[in-house]
């Protein structure tokens, strides 16, 4: 009766145990809360003063006044100590999640047919574990009884000897007990079942007998057939043990992160071009390291997915598409260019190869990703001194509409390019641009930030070669886009000059170029949208001289061959004289350069 209340006070106490938990991790929590908010303000703070620093002098570098230099010095030893600030954190994310795998895709889920099939077997062997259940249960039942009948038989051999030699004894007995039986009231007869039940306590104490020392002689055969294992089993368990104990190397092999390489540099290590490549995702999300944590992770995701590495081999069987998308030359400051003209896709037939159903875009993007990821191996220098983004030139003359079957891959390409592609565009040149896309752009630009307005430029159909030769010079520029360079040219390189000059309208502009004797000058020239009269001729130096006339002044047409070309073989010393006129009320841009060959290499 006194233990009784004890379960009732049981429950107090746990609540009171509850609270008192509760009461101790508050003040617990209040003490983080305190000390992570100081670090928090700190870290907001101080990035709020570089901020506010970098606007500040920043403004004043970009506004009229004119910064001394102890200014703009503060201004970059800001920027740069923020910088290597918000890279070390970068680093150590980076280094984090490699360490935790974060950088690994998730195992593929199995296909539906094995679930399937998985779920059938498991259906069965539930199905047959119940089925031998009750059959192997059913001889355990039946065992007892034989034992019990045996057991039985044994009582009744070993009981019917005393039975008959006390049998005088226990007629003597049982006389009086008769007799003082037959005093007393008759009493019901006992069936034969209930006389034979005094009988069963002696059965049922002997089979339990029988039964327990047939267990104990079992268990204990059990136990000598298990002394001799158990012996052995310490040196089985150490053997185990050292046979499944790794070695250190290869615990060190398990425990090291799997290095994960992105255009062919690695992400953690002393490689001097890691650097290079984690400062293009800090630009591309403005120095917040989270935002660029994540786009990192993503786009090394996409890749494994993608399967870039097996796509850079791959066969695609696409050369018509050569001419859309190519590599040529480079700009002035050295960054390669790739040309994007889809006005080829007039052609029908292009456009319904490249186009004409799901699994063709498909393979236009893997070709368009595939062009790209050689480009950035075969034209990029990750170094600190390399060039690591490019120049792109797009051409919109004659581009398909915007609704077409392009439409969606075109997205698709361009989601693809911006998020897993960060800085590398240097500039993005667009060419004979329609007036309708200019409109589209305009509408668009509040959307873009500052940083990505200031790549694009725009140019209209009659400036789109002055636009190009900003960027790029003449002789790096193609013939069909207004420059001098032609693919398998015997007589000019890149490496060969051009030389740039305007002609004013209703003018004539002459061009010497001396020579000596006993060699072979040659020469090409181009005025774009020609429209004028060419001619050309050799004054020699000395007096008296004949001049020669190479080229008679002819109009050229606005459809002629872009570029003139000319030779002359000279015996004196002189100079050729290039004339051109210029009719028109609008000023032409002529391109020309020339090259002086030996005797021996013009033969």
């Amino acid at each position: 009766m006194a233990e009784e209340p004890q379960p009732e006070a049981a429950p107090a106490a746990v609540a009171a145990a509850t609270e008192v938990v509760v009461t101790e991790k508050a003040p617990v929590e209040a003490e983080k809360k305190v000390e992570e908010t100081p670090a928090v303000e700190a870290e907001t703070k101080e990035e709020k003063k570089d901020e506010e620093a970098t606007a500040a002098v920043g403004g004043d570098e970009a506004g009229a006044i004119e910064g001394t230099g102890s200014r703009r010095a503060t201004w970059w030893r800001t920027c740069l100590t923020r910088r290597r600030r918000r890279s070390d954190e970068f680093k150590q994310l980076i280094a984090a999640a490699l360490a935790a795998g974060e950088f690994n895709l998730p195992p593929p889920p199995p296909p539906p047919k094995a679930k399937a099939e998985a779920a059938a077997e498991e259906t069965k062997t539930e199905e047959s574990k119940a089925e031998e259940e009750p059959k192997a249960e059913e001889p355990a039942k039946e065992e007892p009884k034989a034992e019990v009948v045996v057991a039985v038989a044994e009582a009744e051999a070993a009981t019917e000897e005393p039975k008959t030699e006390a049998s005088s004894e226990e007629a003597k007995t049982e006389e009086p007990k008769a007799e003082a039986a037959a005093d007393e009231e008759p009493k019901a007869e006992a069936s034969p079942a209930e006389e034979a039940k005094p009988a069963e306590p002696e059965l049922e104490e002997k089979t339990v007998v029988v039964t327990e020392e047939e267990a104990a002689t079992k268990t204990v055969e059990a136990i000598e057939e298990t002394i001799v294992p158990a012996a052995a089993a310490p040196a089985a368990v150490a053997a185990t043990e050292e046979a499944a104990a790794p070695e250190p190397e290869a615990q060190a092999a398990a425990a090291a992160p799997e290095p994960v390489l992105i255009w062919g540099v690695p992400l953690v290590g002393d490689d001097e071009r890691t650097d290079t490549v984690l400062l293009k995702f800090l630009r591309a999300r403005e120095f917040k390291v989270k935002e660029a944590m994540a786009m990192l992770k993503s786009a090394v995701l996409w890749r494994k997915r993608f399967g870039i590495e097996s796509l850079l081999d791959a066969d695609l069987a696409l050369p018509e598409l050569d001419s859309v998308v190519f590599y040529r030359g480079a700009d002035r400051e050295g960054h390669p260019v790739c040309y994007n003209v889809y006005g080829e896709f007039q052609d029908k037939d292009l456009y319904e190869k490249a186009f004409g159903d799901e699994e063709k875009r498909e393979r236009f993007l893997k070709w368009r990703i595939q062009l790209l990821e050689r480009g950035i191996l075969s034209q990029l220098d990750f170094s600190p001194s390399g060039i690591c983004s490019m120049v792109q030139v797009t051409d919109l003359k004659n581009s398909p509409p915007m609704l077409g079957k392009h439409r969606a891959v075109t997205r698709q390409a361009v989601a693809l390019l911006q998020d897993n592609y960060p800085e590398f565009i240097a500039k993005k040149v667009f060419i004979n641009v329609p007036w309708w896309y200019l409109a589209a752009n305009k509408m668009m630009s509040p959307f873009l930030t500052q940083r990505t307005k200031s790549k694009f430029i725009f140019a209209s159909p009659a400036k789109s070669a002055e636009t190009l030769f900003r960027y790029i010079a003449p002789e790096q520029v193609p013939v069909q886009f207004g420059g001098l360079f032609k693919e398998d040219d015997p007589e000019f390189t890149t490496s060969d000059a051009v030389t740039e000059l305007t002609i004013k309208p209703s003018s004539k502009e002459t061009v010497e170029i001396p020579v000596t004797e006993n060699s072979t000058i040659v020469w090409e020239l181009r005025v774009l949208g020609w429209e004028v009269s060419y001619g050309a001729e050799f004054t020699p130096d000395a007096e008296g001289g004949y001049t020669v006339i190479v080229q008679k002044m002819r109009k050229v047409p606005a459809n002629e061959e872009p570029i003139m070309k000319g030779s002359f073989k000279v015996g004196e010393p002189g100079k050729i004289v290039l004339t051109i006129n210029n009719p028109a009320s609008k000023k032409k841009k002529l391109l020309y350069r020339s090259k002086v060959k030996s005797t021996s290499e013009s033969v």
